[in-house]
């Protein structure tokens, strides 16, 4: 007997690829249950399938950032804040942070099939009772409009969103003036796609050698983190990287260069954001 949940929950994090850099991803989660039924009918109560397998999800790889370990340039070793990953191809790049904020893959790259393969195969090797095999199937969201993806860290979050490599992929909406917007929106979605979001006070010291740089670092609760990475790739914020905050940002910016008054809805992910007007 085989039981499905799809849209079970999604999975929000961050990547490194070796032709983009890092990026942003957010999936839905689809599952499937093999095993045997019980005396009382079921294979496993429906109530209790989202809670076990998103628990396992969320202790694991979500809000992480996912390393293909195999992948050309990869440097991974220990370090005094936990792990140091230092990258050369497409671009240089140097993260240090707790070990919980890595998700380490032999692979030479990320993708969702192989990424839900591994997950299957970790799920089914505890699985609950009368269950003998988990599928997890992952997809990006269907999204027919503007999207990005983008990676940030919220140093005083209580969760995982203060690992300072983590992200989403997302959409955009922009109304001009009370009508969508969709050039706007494919430039700005264009403008932030893979882009790192900084807090400008997060911004690290750097020497005048360093000026195609920028070097973020903060104390979270779970450790200390560093990150250095090209400034082409990155977009100032003078406020926390939130998602309100993304959106009020995003709609002050496009208000001063269109001389008009703007509307952005602003995703973090799957399903969920917040709104933003300026004039």
């Amino acid at each position: 007997m085989t039981l499905f949940v799809n849209h079970l929950t999604h999975i929000d994090a961050s990547l490194w690829s070796p032709t983009h850099g890092l990026m942003g991803a957010s999936w839905h989660v689809d599952a499937e249950l093999d095993g045997e039924l019980g005396s009382d009918g079921m294979l496993f109560d429906f109530g209790e399938v989202k809670p076990w397998i998103k628990s396992r999800l969320d202790e694991g790889l979500d809000h992480t950032l996912l390393v293909p370990t195999e992948a050309p340039g990869i440097q991974v070793f220990d370090c005094t804040e936990g792990l140091c990953l230092r990258t050369q191809f497409p671009y240089p790049m140097e993260l240090r942070g707790p070990r919980q904020s890595f998700t380490l893959l032999p692979w030479s790259e990320i993708t969702p099939e192989q990424l839900a393969t591994h997950l299957s195969a970790e799920l089914s090797r505890r699985p609950p009772a009368k269950v003998e095999t988990i599928r997890l199937r992952l997809r990006d969201e269907d999204i027919e409009t503007a999207a990005y993806t983008y990676s940030h860290g919220l140093k005083h979050h209580a969760g995982n969103c203060q690992r300072i490599a983590h992200g989403h992929r997302s959409r955009l909406h922009i109304w001009q003036d009370g009508q969508r917007a969709p050039e706007l929106e494919r430039q700005w979605a264009q403008s932030l796609d893979a882009s790192y979001l900084i807090h400008d006070e997060d911004l690290a010291p750097q020497g005048d050698e360093s000026l195609d740089t920028l070097s973020v670092a903060y104390r979270a609760d779970q450790g200390r983190f560093h990150l250095t990475l090209p400034s082409e790739r990155c977009h100032l914020l003078s406020t926390p990287t939130t998602i309100e905050h993304i959106a009020a940002w995003l709609a002050e910016k496009i208000a001063e260069e269109t001389h008009s008054r703007i509307r952005v809805q602003a995703f973090e992910g799957i399903d969920k954001g917040a709104i933003a007007e300026s004039t």
